[in-house]
């Protein structure tokens, strides 16, 4: 294999033969001189071919727009009166001395040097891999790893451990609807996809792992819209010996570092992040997640606050008791001995803070029941009977009774911030292949229908639709 150069790195090689390895960007035949912009993974530069290169002349004429090549020049300086100081490389060029066809390309069905805003959803979705040529899909995607890298190194440095829990689970009542996945070995028995690692990252502060994390994928069978998919990413975590304070300055900090040191160019409206109670950003925003820019027409200007003293407790539209976000979280310990008395619920709050930015909920925790009997009260007073509890549940009161140590955490919409840094009006725009708004994977033509005899080993039949 011939040493390759990335673009990017094509300064420190002026005046030296070197091989770059990518895509055609763009071919301009000007008669005796062809011209080509390259691309790779780390940017564009400008070649050309000159007349006296006969066989680098002779390849040129036929390579077209999307072809993969092997490309062996000369790194020039341009002349003055040619720089380009407002495009990478726009100081250099690479003179061609001869060019390897590593692929051919068909003419692609969308263009992809645009932005691609001026194309259908659908199209892009269908040509997926095709669409994520495109330098803003490049620079989202790109974005996304930097992110995610500095969220590990710093949580590594905080003495987390980065663990995977299981996608195959149990089906628990925890609010959204479940995917769930046949067994073919226990027919009539089904896993459920994860809706979020709760119930797992509790249990692994029950084990003494006292530090986790994960970048979890999660599944919730709702209905979707821009900000929210089938599945989804979160960047989830849990601490024990903590208090609502020592979670929320954590992330406070880390979502500092993201901004400071991968978008420079954003302005965080204020710090420390202002916080609000549940009910005065009701009364006052009208939302739980307002929008506090002073200058709602600067995208980069970022105001982060919290939302806190949220209710336990609401009333549903049948008049029984639901939880405002999860089961899991404790009360505030002035309202413990209320809990454990069942008086008073709709007055109860919770440890319960959700981070908003910009109009968005992009992230939301709380500090759990660790006792058994506390949780198991609030699934009582949810309407569950001791049977159903301990159906459902008994795995974490069972593990609580051992000696779980007080513990909370917090999860981050990692789609919707991403979204937000990037300017973008959608999750799908960060997310490397994500569905339709209906839920639909174009490129890969799913949700689909399965054989006969996949359905006969899992003991299933499909009930024809009325």
């Amino acid at each position: 294999m011939k040493t390759r150069i990335l673009i990017d790195k094509l300064h420190e090689h002026i005046g030296e033969e070197i091989i770059i390895k990518g895509w055609v960007d763009v071919r301009r035949d000007q008669g005796k001189l062809v011209f080509f912009d390259f691309r790779d993974m780390s940017g564009k530069v400008q070649g050309v071919v000159l007349p006296f290169h006969k066989e680098a002349m002779e390849s040129a004429g036929e390579i077209r727009p999307e072809w993969v090549l092997e490309v062996k020049g000369q790194v020039n300086k341009r002349p003055d009166k040619n720089v380009q100081a407002d495009k990478q490389n726009g100081d250099i060029e690479l003179e061609i001395l001869s060019i390897d066809v590593l692929n051919k390309a068909e003419t692609p069905p969308i263009d992809v040097t645009s932005d691609g805003r001026e194309i259908g959803e659908d199209h892009r979705l269908k040509y997926r891999y095709l669409d994520m040529r495109r330098p803003r899909m490049q620079a989202n995607l790109r974005n996304r790893h930097k992110v995610i890298q500095l969220v590990r190194d710093m949580l590594s440095e905080h003495l987390f451990a980065e663990i995977e829990t299981p996608i195959l689970t149990k089906s628990t009542p925890e609010g959204a609807r479940d995917y769930v996945v046949p067994s073919r070995i226990y027919q009539g028995k089904f896993y459920a996809l994860p809706q979020s690692p709760q119930q797992y990252k509790q249990l692994l502060m029950a084990g003494g792992m006292e530090r986790y994390f994960q970048v979890a994928r999660c599944m919730r069978d709702e209905d979707t819209r821009g900000d929210r998919q089938p599945e989804f990413t979160q960047l989830d975590m849990e601490m024990s010996f903590v208090g609502e304070e020592d979670v929320m300055a954590l992330n406070e900090e880390l979502l500092i570092n993201i901004v400071t040191k991968l978008y420079p160019e954003k302005k965080i409206q204020q710090i420390p992040f202002p916080r609000i109670t549940y009910k005065d950003a009701i009364e006052k925003y009208g939302t739980d997640r307002p929008d506090l820019r002073e200058d709602k027409s600067n995208p980069n200007l970022l105001a982060f606050c919290w939302i806190i003293d949220f209710p336990f407790f609401e009333k549903t539209d049948e008049g029984k008791w639901t939880f405002t976000h999860n089961p899991f979280s404790a009360a505030k310990p002035e309202f413990h001995d209320a809990l454990m008395k069942k008086e008073n619920l709709g007055e109860i709050l919770t440890t319960q803070y959700d981070i908003a930015l910009n109009g968005y909920e992009i992230g939301g925790g709380s500090i759990r029941n660790h006792r058994p009997e506390s949780l198991e009260k609030v699934l009582e007073i949810l309407g569950y009977d001791h049977e159903t509890i301990w159906k459902n549940f008994g795995h974490m009161l069972t593990a609580f009774s051992y000696g779980a140590p007080p513990h909370g955490g917090i999860a981050w919409g990692l789609d919707r911030l991403l979204m937000l840094l990037q300017n973008e009006d959608s999750i799908r725009e960060v997310i490397a292949f994500p569905k339709t708004g209906e839920g639909r994977d174009l490129m890969m033509e799913a949700p689909s229908e399965i054989e006969q005899k996949q359905l006969d080993e899992l003991g299933l039949a499909i009930k024809p639709k009325k």
